[in-house]
């Protein structure tokens, strides 16, 4: 990925703290990283900070990275936006997948299942795979 394209960040409490090491990730490997939110470990409501992020990315204006506890609830929120292809991803292959087959434009994860090298990896591969398009570009316009 074009490391000009803005990346949209956010986590309620229980993601935050990988958040944080993952948006230095990001920056010291020189991309385009904006916080949404949540700004501490105090309980939050993650829909509010789900919104932040999938209403840029419904709008073009990026890509987006949603983290909570399990990634569940950020994944159900942000798949209600129109435009929005959110996948949660537990490793790699996922990662992967979720990109080549459907265009996803965010990555949702679990900060209490995954460790912090693995949820770099997850990062690393969802930002570096394209989409293949051709008969997967079918089946997304299925989807409207």
């Amino acid at each position: 990925m074009d490391k000009s394209i803005k990346i949209f960040i956010a986590s309620d409490h229980g993601g935050f703290e990988l958040k944080g090491k993952i948006i230095k990730h990001l920056s010291d490997s020189g991309y385009n990283v904006e916080d949404m939110g949540c700004s501490s470990i105090d309980s939050v409501d993650y829909p509010l900070y789900g919104k932040k992020v999938s209403e840029k990315v419904a709008d073009g204006e990026g890509v987006g990275i949603l983290i909570c506890g399990t990634g569940i609830g950020m994944s159900i929120t942000a798949n209600r936006y129109s435009d929005v292809r959110a996948a949660l991803c537990m490793n790699g292959y996922m990662a992967k997948m979720s990109k080549m087959h459907n265009n996803a434009n965010v990555l949702v994860l679990g900060a209490r299942v995954l460790g912090e090298g693995l949820a770099f990896d997850i990062v690393d591969t969802w930002l570096s795979t394209e989409f293949e398009g051709g008969r997967h570009q079918k089946r997304l316009d299925m989807l409207e």
